[in-house]
């Protein structure tokens, strides 16, 4: 089974990924393969260099994600066609590693976690697409604490994201992650079960 999973930035995505990846599940991390596809010698980053010139790239040859950000960042132009570069590279090595996965373990469960997965229109391409869900003055509360944001900046991270509340009733499994680890234990083991992989 490929399950899509997503949430809101500080909802425990990680977390339920790591109590699934202890089940059995196989993970591919949309955000490592990120980090992966503009390594030197990436067709992606020769890609954006192009693009963005030599400034982009540090002496060694790897990319300056700072430069780069300072360029995209509030120029919707630009972030366009960072992103049109970035998406088909991100997405085709994460299907290389889907099929890798299922021809490895054709009945086990491959989790592709995708913060953006509804925001990129890639829902359909899944069997079932998991939401971890935070009520978001929990979100809030949490982004705030983990990044020492104050609340003005953690309310602008999280509005460049699809509302949560959307996302949990786009879903076809909610794991509710506002409570105790213990209560998100319990949820993930029940889809567990039900999903017959145990």
């Amino acid at each position: 089974m490929k399950l899509g999973l997503t949430g809101g930035i500080a909802c425990g995505k990680s977390t339920v990924s790591a109590m699934l990846v202890q089940r059995g599940a196989k993970l591919i991390d949309a955000d490592a393969v990120a980090r992966e596809v503009v390594l030197p010698g990436e067709p992606a980053l020769n890609d954006i260099a192009a693009a963005f010139g030599a400034q982009v790239l540090n002496e060694d040859g790897t990319l300056d994600r700072k430069k780069l950000g300072s360029l995209v960042f509030g120029n919707r132009e630009q972030l366009d066609i960072l992103e049109s570069i970035l998406h088909p590279a991100i997405r085709t090595r994460m299907w290389d590693k889907i099929r890798g996965c299922e021809a490895e373990n054709p009945k086990g469960l491959i989790v592709a976690d995708i913060p953006l997965l509804y925001e990129t229109g890639q829902a359909g391409l899944y069997d079932a697409v998991m939401v971890v869900y935070v009520p978001q003055a929990v979100q809030m509360e949490r982004l705030m604490a983990r990044n020492s944001l104050t609340s003005e900046e953690a309310g602008k991270r999280i509005a460049l994201q699809m509302d949560i509340e959307e996302k949990r009733q786009l879903a076809d499994i909610v794991i509710d992650n506002s409570g105790s680890l213990e209560d998100t234990e319990r949820q993930v083991d029940e889809f567990w079960r039900k999903q017959g992989l145990s």
